[in-house]
């Protein structure tokens, strides 16, 4: 079988082109672990918020999900949280789950309080925000709007 020098010479254009996009893809892509403690969310809703999502202040990640886990006791959702280390929470922290984007992922939005307190390994921060869909948004500009 004869082999065709522009082939071989294709095949080895698609695999450079090939590398290179892993290459970029690699280097785009923050996929190092965060160093940390850890504190607990609880909510009602996570609105599939996964493992390995962002954890965000200001739009900056500061640490990443590690679990979700249904509560036994209360029928809510704990959400497991890896905070870096050089990140100090006051205790006041507020804790929502946002989307990052109409066909976005969720990512878990931290809003620091102003306590002189903060949060330690296995806290637990009180004051969540629960997670709605747009559903839950337009149904409540339509009840809104209809009174």
């Amino acid at each position: 079988m004869k082999k065709n020098p522009i082939e071989t010479i294709l095949g080895l254009f698609v695999l450079i082109f090939a590398a290179v996009f892993l290459f970029f893809a690699l280097a785009r892509v923050d996929v190092k672990t965060v160093q940390g403690y850890t504190v607990t969310a609880n909510f009602l809703k996570t609105g599939g918020l996964s493992v390995g999502s962002d954890v965000r202040i200001s739009g900056i990640k500061v640490g990443t999900v590690l679990e979700t886990r249904l509560n036994n006791e209360t029928y809510t959702a704990d959400v497991v949280l890896n905070i870096d280390s050089k990140v100090k929470l006051p205790i006041d922290t507020v804790a929502a789950i946002a989307d990052a984007g109409i066909m976005g992922d969720k990512y878990v939005r931290l809003e620091p309080g102003k306590s002189r307190a903060f949060l330690v390994q296995g806290d637990e921060i009180s004051n969540t925000k629960n997670y709605k869909s747009l559903e839950d948004n337009v149904s409540e500009f339509i009840f809104l709007s209809t009174k």
